[in-house]
């Protein structure tokens, strides 16, 4: 039993070395209102290709309670 504790101590350190090494910084992503598309945003899919066809960004998306398109790039 003595031995046990070590060994279950080792482990859990190498599990938690494992997990903490695959984690990798995300990248933050910056958004700005599309000034292209007025009116409410229907489709995520039509504010992304405005987003990146008008505005040099590589997304977009609706959101807010008030759907408005906003466009997504890495900060």
């Amino acid at each position: 039993m003595a031995r046990s504790i070590p060994l279950v101590s080792t482990i859990f350190v190498i599990l938690l070395l494992l997990l903490t090494t695959g984690m990798v910084a995300e990248a933050k992503t910056c958004e700005s209102r599309s000034h292209k598309l007025k009116g409410f945003c229907y489709s995520s899919k039509r504010c992304a290709h405005v987003c990146t066809s008008h505005h040099n960004f590589i997304g977009g998306h609706c959101r807010g309670f008030i759907r408005r398109c906003h466009c997504t790039k890495p900060c």
